[in-house]
């Protein structure tokens, strides 16, 4: 069963102990603006639905929506705001299963739900882990618009023996 929990350590002096498996944070929110839309799209992912309203209006999604990436992008924003260790990540060697379910539109309120679903620690380097974690990213309706599981080091704050 997971628990909805936020962390006890500030994400200023989080380590890898800190994330733990099974438990579920909740954090956000990140506003979508129109022109940030379309200044993404026009730069990234030049689709006339992401950078024209009018022919947004005239799509399968009935109005302007954001790119997939751009999408990612504000997801990575919250991640790394309220869940990545501000002194203790080392990166990532990748994602798997990224989906995007839904449109997201301007003037949508996104947040997280991210799940541990597995924190190792590293035979090789015991000065470091690897958590893997369930990411949603949710509007303010509550209906999942992305999915995706990453893959982060994360530096141990004690070495084991």
């Amino acid at each position: 069963m997971m628990k909805n929990s936020t962390f006890t350590t500030p994400v200023e002096d989080r380590y890898f102990e800190d994330y733990i498996e099974g438990i579920t944070h909740e954090f956000g929110t990140i506003f979508v603006e129109a022109d940030e839309v379309i200044a993404f799209a026009k730069r990234f992912d030049p689709q006339p639905f992401h950078t024209d309203p009018e022919a947004g209006r005239q799509s399968i999604y009935g109005g302007l929506i954001a790119s997939g990436w751009h999408t990612a992008s504000l997801m990575m924003r919250l991640f790394v705001d309220h869940f990545l260790s501000h002194v203790a990540s080392l990166g990532s060697p990748g994602v798997d299963e990224l989906r995007w379910l839904k449109p997201v539109y301007p003037g949508d309120s996104l947040s997280l739900r991210v799940t541990v679903i597995e924190a190792k620690r590293s035979n090789s380097k015991p000065d470091r882990g690897l958590i893997r974690t369930d990411i949603q990213v949710l509007n303010q309706h509550h209906d999942v618009v992305m999915t995706m599981k990453a893959l982060n080091f994360i530096c141990c704050r004690q070495l084991t023996v």
